[in-house]
């Protein structure tokens, strides 16, 4: 009886995405912050599944883009802005604080665009949480930072705003390469009671309704995000861990090799757009 309920609301859930009318914002939006116009949408890269990359701003009603639209109003603001301060204060055994090391946070332009890369001091493909965290760590004699914190959500934020903008533009040759694969294999693996893979969603169903949620490509070129239904920042970590529990699976550990491999290669599905974070979401 308990395997005939799962299959129904499976079935379920499926009918409603495939039967919903494909809905997208006015081809005349666009997103622009300060007097720029961010790219949200573009020609698919090589070997793409889509004619076109679109970022997740477009999937968003007018409201929640509007937010997006004006740093004022962008609640992921605030995290920058704690982000800043955090630069500049000394921590750890060394009395030492960010910038002591790296001068002012604009120079991590382009960082944000690139990530997660293969670092040769980490010997891994490194997400921009454990540089950081290494950084820390190793430089500053300071504690680590847990994943889902406000000090690295708001860290985060900082240095990736210093990207808006920039195209996505991360390595997978060389020592990333395997990982790139890996990611690609989790992105197509059926996960949970409900079966589904990040594909089934994102790739054959985007622009579908589910419930109340407007399908988009899944792109992470916003993160970290502020999502209004999670009333705070969080990490493409957290957003990875939630899709597979809506499967009803049992998600990777955050910072866990397949979290790594995972976002490599959906960042790479990116290629075209730019940086948008802190992005704004339902």
């Amino acid at each position: 009886m308990k395997r005939t309920m799962i299959a129904t609301s499976a079935a379920a859930l499926i009918a409603g995405l495939t039967t919903a009318t494909a809905v997208f914002a006015g081809e005349e939006d666009e997103l622009v912050i300060d007097g720029e116009t961010l790219v949200t949408k573009a020609p698919a890269p090589e070997g793409s599944p889509f004619s076109e990359v679109i970022s997740g701003w477009r999937f968003r009603s007018d409201e929640t883009q509007a937010l997006q639209m004006d740093d004022f109003d962008n609640p992921g603001m605030i995290y920058v802005d704690q982000g800043l301060d955090l630069w500049e204060a000394a921590d750890g055994s060394e009395g030492k604080s960010c910038a002591d090391c790296h001068g002012d946070i604009a120079g991590f332009a382009g960082l944000r665009a690139a990530m997660p890369k293969w670092s040769e001091e980490l010997g891994t493909l490194a997400t921009m949480e454990e540089l950081i965290n290494y950084s820390r760590t190793e430089h500053m004699g300071a504690e680590p930072w847990k994943w889902e914190s406000n000090e690295m959500l708001s860290m985060t934020a900082a240095i990736g705003l210093q990207s808006r903008g920039m195209p996505v533009d991360v390595a997978t040759d060389g020592p990333a390469e395997t990982w790139w694969e890996k990611g690609r294999e989790i992105y197509y693996t059926r996960f949970g009671q409900l079966d589904f893979s990040c594909a089934n969603c994102h790739e054959d169903n985007y622009g579908n309704m589910l419930r109340a949620d407007h399908l988009s490509q899944g792109q992470i070129n916003g993160f970290p995000v502020y999502r209004l239904k999670w009333g705070g920042l969080g990490s493409i970590d957290r957003r990875f861990k939630g899709c597979v529990e809506d499967t009803r699976g049992v998600p990777f550990a955050v910072g866990s090799d397949e979290m790594k491999a995972l976002e490599l290669y959906v960042a790479s599905r990116g290629t075209g757009l730019v940086i948008e974070t802190p992005s704004v979401r339902q």
